[in-house]
């Protein structure tokens, strides 16, 4: 990666916590976003190259605001992790309608702003990363994860699309769909409704998708499925989905 700074979304925990850490570590001057001021701290402890911005990714003009603040108190973004996300799950028919506009103004509507603040800038000088979470939920949907699901669903379209409309630059586009990663995101689904199929594989570590998003980056690939068998349960999903349902009918017991 070039010289500049690196913009990071949900950096008060998880991945963009994790995130924030080793690119401050490697000595990037590091854009930690995130509306969890405790979360912020604990990033930006010990690293006086991370700066901390409470923003919320569902406020347009607060972003655009902190891209700005960020450009001029820490360079150039070169690289962008849009990793900020909710997961609360539940069956339809039991979840408010504005959870469901809230998971999906949030995973979703965050990446939209996030994306259309940073990407003029990358454009113009024709080099920068957008790393866009997605999920392996953004292929495969499943019982109780139907705001989740369309949330990431949108994101994987919409990275997509962007790839594909800004090809003809040197801007590289990831779009990261990982299966159930060990971060406190998974915490939510603890405390609403906790799939038995999440139970059906290991967890992979938050380093394993950073790994991968970097080989990914390097092989100027747009889709990551990080961990074992992500890839091919995505191809399953495109190629057998009745065969999926089946297995997680079995599973959850309805």
């Amino acid at each position: 990666m070039e010289n500049g700074s690196v913009f990071i979304t949900g950096a008060g925990s998880g991945m963009g916590q994790l995130a924030a850490r080793n690119l401050a570590r490697q000595g990037h001057n590091v854009a930690a976003i995130d509306v969890n001021e405790k979360g912020l701290l604990e990033t930006a402890q010990e690293h006086q190259n991370i700066r901390t911005f409470n923003v919320d990714v569902t406020d347009h003009d607060a972003v655009l605001n902190a891209v700005e603040e960020a450009e001029r108190a820490l360079g150039p973004i070169r690289r962008v992790y849009n990793a900020a996300a909710i997961m609360p799950l539940g069956k339809i028919v039991d979840t408010d309608a504005a959870t469901f506009k809230r998971v999906m103004d949030i995973n979703y509507g965050g990446v939209v702003n996030v994306s259309k603040a940073v990407m003029p800038k990358l454009l113009e000088r024709n080099s920068g990363e957008l790393i866009n979470f997605a999920s392996l939920a953004g292929w495969v949907p499943i019982l109780y994860m139907a705001a989740y699901n369309a949330s990431k669903f949108a994101v994987v379209a919409f990275t997509e699309i962007l790839y594909h409309e800004t090809r003809a630059s040197d801007v590289k586009i990831a779009c990261v769909c990982p299966p159930p990663v060990r971060t406190p995101l998974l915490d939510q689904a603890r405390d609403t409704v906790w799939p038995k199929v999440f139970d059906q594989g290991a967890h992979i570590a938050p380093q394993d998708v950073l790994d991968a998003i970097d080989e990914a980056l390097a092989a100027g690939e747009l889709f990551v499925f990080p961990g074992k068998g992500t890839r091919m349960a995505q191809r399953l999903r495109r190629w057998f989905p009745d065969m999926l349902w089946k297995n997680v009918h079995k599973t959850e017991g309805f």
